[in-house]
């Protein structure tokens, strides 16, 4: 299970969508309360989703070869061949032109609720779902899983709250890098989508062959 959890983990918070949608709230005119809000409805979300899971498991994970646990198991292998196969649709398709989404041009008026409501709109819900997936796994009668399922979480959420730190304490320096940052991930958007969702996805539909299997 943290195995599953740091490749998960570490999938999402590498997306370029939701950071580089971060970078421009924190540019925005109220940019830490904008980017806190954001923050924080990213982290619940996530916590939202592993307590839903949590009360339906009770915190025992379902004996193997069970119907719930192969159901988890399956579960994840359809995530899995789909992020491969959205990956490779993304690779093969024709290059598009990318201009800034139409929400762009109201970031700087937005509210914090709104900033919050974003996070939710942006957030991988595939990656989120097979993290989820996993998470039926876990044994909360152990203090190992209880911070495996903590650490998911910050690793998750790892590159808004660096990003947030930065910009509180530098932010000079943080508005330039992070605005160079911000161009780099608009350049090589594609790149990033296609690598992440195949890496991700050959990792969950491989593990999840192997646990079917074994």
């Amino acid at each position: 299970m943290i195995l599953d959890l740091v490749v998960i983990g570490t999938a999402v918070t590498l997306g370029p969508l939701h950071n580089s949608a971060f970078i421009l709230l924190l540019f925005s005119r109220r940019g830490v309360r904008q980017g806190l809000a954001f923050l924080l409805s990213w982290l619940a979300n996530l916590v939202a989703v592993i307590a839903l899971v949590v009360l339906l498991t009770g915190g025992q994970p379902p004996a193997r070869h069970s119907v719930p646990s192969t159901a988890a198991i399956t579960a994840k292998l359809v995530i899995g061949l789909a992020l491969v196969a959205y990956g490779a649709y993304r690779h093969h398709r024709p290059p598009r032109p990318h201009g800034p989404p139409r929400w762009t041009a109201r970031v700087d008026n937005a509210s914090p609720g709104a900033a919050a409501g974003l996070a939710w709109l942006l957030q991988p819900w595939g990656l989120v779902a097979a993290g989820a997936a996993t998470v039926v796994d876990a044994d909360l009668s152990t203090p190992a899983d209880w911070l495996a399922l903590a650490g998911y979480c910050l690793l998750a959420t790892l590159s808004l709250i660096v990003m947030e730190t930065y910009v509180v304490w530098a932010p000079a320096v943080a508005n330039a890098r992070l605005n160079a940052l911000r161009n780099w991930l608009g350049r090589h958007q594609e790149q990033l989508i296609v690598a992440l969702s195949l890496a991700a996805g050959l990792w969950l539909t491989a593990r999840s062959v192997y646990q079917l299997a074994a």
